[in-house]
């Protein structure tokens, strides 16, 4: 049985933000577009717990839903953020220039980083992601925060479509390893000018409008608080909660997005040392694991409308998806499961580096009344 109908059409405006931001694990835009449509009625309000870089939140406000998310990583957070209701196009653009100004004097800071850093960026690029890393605001300032999330979306990526030498665009990949490839081939970092690079592909984000977000939001933070929090303020019940949970051991969330949480303020080579969220992002203790997902559907629960839609995308490895399907159904105890095999389509990511086991893919567990 197919529980989705076809990919919905979305206003011009909201097309080139909703893919805004490379993230690894990330929900297909169209998925989550055809999802919303199927579960909801404009109007409605949707719930991604896990959010990710906001695709759910920003397709339900792109079709006139009421979308609410929680990210722990502050990548994902400022992606789904910065989409729903970027700043001013022409205050992004100043800023851009007077981050610019103040690059110069960050050039001996910038020859004194690791040796990855004088691979992978040019010595002009270095100096700018360092005076964006201190002078940028981006948890606090629109404006900053849209900027912070543009450098982001370019950081890394293939030569000439990013201020690096070649790499992945939405996985980091280990330091050492990289500097050995790039000095096999001499593949010198890229000369780039940030502002020349940057400026044409910001307007381009713009050209057709944004997003009219409405009173949706991403908030920053672990949803095991900040849903407990919400349960006390928030009258109207959610329709559909869409969401796709961490899976059990299968990769670090944080390690995934290293050199950008690096450009955050975190550390400058990996280390799964600090931020409780970093040290827990691989998931790999089955009991934290289980209370994790306890907690946030349980909390999630109390927020529902009683007619509501619980639509949960989860790794079908067995303990993945046998205590996900557990907790839902404990969480949910009115509700009827439906299972849905979700393959991958195409090759699973930890194909590409050196793991070729097959993989059983993913599964929809959809709870309806």
């Amino acid at each position: 049985m197919d529980h989705v109908r076809d990919v919905p059409t979305v206003p011009k405006n909201a097309v080139r933000w909703l893919s805004f931001g490379p993230y690894y694990g990330m929900f297909p835009v169209d998925f989550a577009l055809k999802v919303v449509t199927q579960y909801t009625q404009p109007g409605d309000m949707v719930l991604d717990p896990f959010a990710g870089r906001g695709t759910t939140v920003a397709a339900a406000a792109a079709l006139n839903r009421c979308g609410f998310g929680v990210e722990i990583n502050p990548v994902g957070w400022l992606y789904g953020a910065v989409k729903l209701a970027p700043a001013d196009v022409t205050r992004v653009l100043q800023r851009l220039e007077d981050i610019a100004a103040r690059s110069s004097a960050y050039a001996h800071e910038a020859s004194q980083l690791p040796e990855f850093y004088l691979w992978c960026f040019a010595p002009g690029v270095r100096q700018f992601l360092l005076a964006a890393r201190e002078h940028l605001r981006w948890k606090d300032d629109p404006v900053d925060a849209t900027l912070m999330a543009f450098i982001l979306l370019y950081l890394q990526g293939k030569r000439g479509e990013a201020l690096s030498n070649q790499m992945r665009q939405q996985k980091s990949m280990a330091p050492a390893y990289s500097v050995r490839w790039w000095k096999v081939r001499d593949m010198k970092p890229p000369e780039i000018d940030p502002v020349s690079f940057l400026v044409p592909r910001i307007r381009w984000r713009y050209a057709l409008g944004t997003l009219h977000p409405g009173i949706s939001e991403m908030l920053l933070g672990d949803s095991r608080e900040l849903l407990l929090a919400r349960q006390g303020t928030a009258q109207a019940r959610y329709q559909l909660l869409l969401t796709s949970p961490p899976y059990y051991g299968l990769t670090s969330y944080y390690y995934d997005h290293w050199l950008r949480y690096w450009l955050l303020g975190g550390p400058e080579l990996p280390s799964m040392v600090g931020e409780a969220w970093v040290r827990e992002s691989r998931h790999n203790n089955q009991k934290r694991y289980r209370e994790l997902l306890q907690t946030v559907f349980a909390a999630a629960a109390e927020m529902m409308a009683p007619d509501a839609t619980i639509y949960v995308r989860t790794d079908a490895r067995d303990f993945t998806r046998q205590v996900t399907e557990e907790i839902l159904g404990k969480a949910f105890p009115r509700k009827r499961i439906h299972v849905q095999p979700a393959p991958f389509r195409r090759r699973p990511q930890t194909a590409l580096f050196g793991d070729p086991e097959p993989k059983p893919g993913e599964v929809d567990l959809i709870l309806t009344n």
